[in-house]
């Protein structure tokens, strides 16, 4: 994608998110003296180019009350790997869901999702849901447990 200005005034305006408002794209469009409709068209296109991957809300769990965060990580055959990754990533208390590869001999699992739970109890029912989803092609799992919060950051230029 040949990036212009405008392009680059909607990075630059953007990169550390949208704005925390009921209307982001109208005030957006206010900071920048821009239509709403040209924004839209310019961020479309960037994701439609790969250059934005999506855009979206990223909560602190722990704010919510989520403190038990956990990657349940799967070993599941290759072959049925994107379509059991499928299944996994629709339930709705997985945050997101992946293909990884394996580091033979230590480490056996390909598949990770993340949960998230108010309780151990409760993310332990989630990580019974996807084994259940996965039935016989569960060939292993374990979860690793969150420790500490790491600093989300999106895209950061030199722009």
């Amino acid at each position: 994608m040949d990036f212009n200005d405008i392009d680059l005034r909607i990075m630059r305006a953007t990169q550390a998110g949208l704005p925390l408002v009921a209307e982001p794209y109208q005030q957006l469009s206010a900071q920048l003296n821009l239509p709403v409709d040209i924004i839209m068209a310019r961020l479309r296109e960037m994701q439609n180019s790969g250059v934005i991957r999506r855009i979206g809300a990223v909560p602190n769990h722990y704010r919510l009350g989520y403190v038990f965060n956990g990657m349940s990580v799967w070993n599941v055959p290759d072959a049925q790997i994107d379509a059991l990754g499928q299944q996994v990533g629709k339930l709705p208390f997985v945050s997101h869901c992946y293909h990884r590869p394996r580091h033979l001999p230590d480490w056996h699992y390909n598949l990770f999702a993340m949960v998230h739970g108010r309780t151990q109890d409760e993310v332990n029912v989630q990580i019974a849901q996807i084994a259940q989803v996965l039935g016989g092609n569960n060939l292993g799992n374990d979860v690793l447990y969150s420790t500490r919060i790491l600093k989300k950051t999106g895209f950061r230029s030199g722009l």
